[in-house]
């Protein structure tokens, strides 16, 4: 029986709209006609092998953004990066739809997310105060996909692993350590990425099926 729900944030709770749209546009001023399907699927799969630092900036969305283009045929230059970054950095934070489930839910909730200390307000403007643990890396001093991370997170709730549910929307930082340590775990895939249907939901309402 499931007793506590910890969630990631970045791609689980909160994502950024617009971005796919911006980084299409930026392409297109470079005669780069690429669909949406393909830049949201290359950016995904970068994202699963890239680390991010707890506070991004200019020279790590340079890297990004040139390993982006790399993936999609295109050879980066100095221009197409300038405009990505000036285009597609700090976009506003939108939660998706179906975190509305989450005022259904009787069960505490927390976070596990590699962030900054500013994700306690952007937290509390989306959903007011429904976490009870906020866990972030810049804080603790260790990111996912580290075992310790968890491990603190674990110990807080004095419940069993198997008697947390952990959330997320990542196959490296979330699915392996999380299981691995014993950790009852969800991945949401709501773009249809990953081929395999183990430990997969694509809504955030299926959570109820899982919960026993």
């Amino acid at each position: 029986m499931i007793k506590y729900i910890y969630f990631d944030v970045s791609g689980t709770l909160l994502h950024k709209p617009i971005l796919f749209e911006k980084i299409q546009v930026i392409l297109q001023k470079y005669s780069y006609n690429i669909g949406i399907k393909e830049i949201k699927t290359k950016h995904k799969l970068l994202s699963e092998v890239i680390k991010f630092p707890d506070r991004t900036d200019e020279n790590f969305y340079k890297k990004f953004n040139s390993e982006l283009l790399y993936l999609l045929g295109i050879i980066p230059s100095d221009d197409i990066c300038k405009d990505l970054f000036e285009s597609c950095t700090y976009l506003p934070w939108e939660k998706y739809e179906d975190t509305e489930y989450l005022k259904d839910v009787k069960l505490p909730l927390g976070i596990i997310s590699n962030f900054n200390s500013t994700l306690k307000n952007k937290l509390d403007g989306f959903f007011g105060p429904i976490f009870k643990d906020i866990y972030v890396s810049e804080e603790l001093g260790v990111s996912k996909p580290d075992e310790l991370f968890y491990k603190k997170a674990i110990e807080s709730c004095n419940l069993k692993p198997e008697e947390i549910l952990y959330i997320g929307d990542s196959i490296k930082l979330d699915l392996e350590p999380a299981v691995s340590l014993g950790l009852r775990v969800l991945v949401i895939d709501r773009g249809g990425f990953y081929k395999t249907t183990e430990n997969i939901i694509r809504s955030l309402y299926e959570i109820p099926d899982y919960l026993t």
